[in-house]
């Protein structure tokens, strides 16, 4: 399968958002993006743009639950998982496990049995915690049982998908530069822990997406890079919009432990502002959409395969 794309294959789409980290996307033709105002961006199929809530969240990950409402990770130090109604109230809904209150909380992604997954890029907070040497992320999961952790000794813990197909859950370990598999069981537990790929100098993966030609579509922050990885195949660029001499400086300041989130914030290529995240859309699920950081518009290119569609799509 050709997967080349090329920045002359991108366009884009909406407007005026604010660190629209996160998109969803359904069957109706619906997209939710993160906004850094405190809520959800709604663009119906007409283009309409219409923000729900605004609050002093920072909405990282967010997922929509079954009653239309929307699980929100709050990467602010005040942390937590959130529950943003339709109507903009914004209530706690994870706010501690096992006594022990959640910091910044990265991502969250719920599944077909309405279970939530939470990840926790690191325990650490402030600047001292982009680095390779710390792995103290975690991914938990609250179900009708409670909240539990499932796994530790993670790279920063980025954006999570579970397979429920295949009985396997992927997660991006930002800081340790790699794409890792786990067997899933039926009740979430996750065991036979697989590094996939490793990534290299000015790669933080990020964002995640499968196809249904079992494929894996992951997002580097600050390279503006987009890798695809086909069925037992290595992964390989598609897309790239990067400063060699940026991200050399933000490599320098990785091995000094020095690196903080302005600097990774502050990066963009000639279009890309930190690209972040990626949702396949559309009817046939080709439409690929680029979250970001630091842009106000999405990135758009036709992928060369439906996406799996998510488990909200029909909602």
């Amino acid at each position: 399968m050709n997967t080349s794309i090329g920045l002359d294959g991108l366009d884009f789409t909406a407007r005026d958002l604010q660190r629209p980290e996160c998109v969803l996307a359904n069957a109706r033709g619906e997209l939710f993006i993160s906004d850094r105002r405190g809520g959800v961006m709604h663009i119906a199929a007409d283009g309409a743009q219409t923000l729900i809530g605004g609050s002093t969240l920072i909405p990282n990950g967010i997922a929509l639950l079954r009653d239309g409402s929307f699980a929100i990770a709050n990467l602010s130090d005040e942390g937590g998982v959130w529950r943003l109604h339709r109507d903009g109230r914004v209530s706690p809904e994870v706010l501690e496990i096992a006594g022990r209150r959640l910091g910044s909380v990265n991502f969250v992604r719920t599944d077909s049995k309405g279970r939530l997954w939470i990840c926790i890029s690191t325990q650490r907070p402030g600047d001292n915690q982009f680095r390779r040497d710390i792995a103290d992320g975690y991914i938990a999961l609250r179900d009708e049982t409670g909240i539990r952790i499932l796994a530790t000794d993670i790279c920063w813990t980025n954006e999570v998908w579970p397979d429920e197909a295949n009985g396997v859950l992927y997660v991006n370990e930002t800081y340790g530069r790699r794409l890792t598999r786990f067997d899933m069981a039926a009740d979430g537990t996750l065991t036979n822990r697989v590094t996939l790929a490793e990534f290299g100098l000015g790669d933080y993966p990020d964002g995640i997406a499968l196809d249904e030609a079992g494929g894996i579509w992951v997002i580097s922050v600050a390279s503006n890079r987009v890798w695809h990885m086909a069925r037992d195949g290595k992964p390989r660029i598609v897309i790239e919009d990067s400063d060699p001499a940026r991200l050399q400086f933000l490599e320098d300041a990785l091995e000094a432990k020095t690196l903080t989130r302005p600097m990774m914030h502050d990066t963009a290529g000639s279009i890309l502002r930190n690209i972040s995240s990626i949702a396949l859309c559309g009817p046939d699920r080709r439409t690929a959409l680029l979250g970001s950081l630091g842009g106000d518009r999405l990135g758009r290119f036709r992928a060369p395969a439906p996406g799996v569609k998510p488990v909200h799509w029909d909602w």
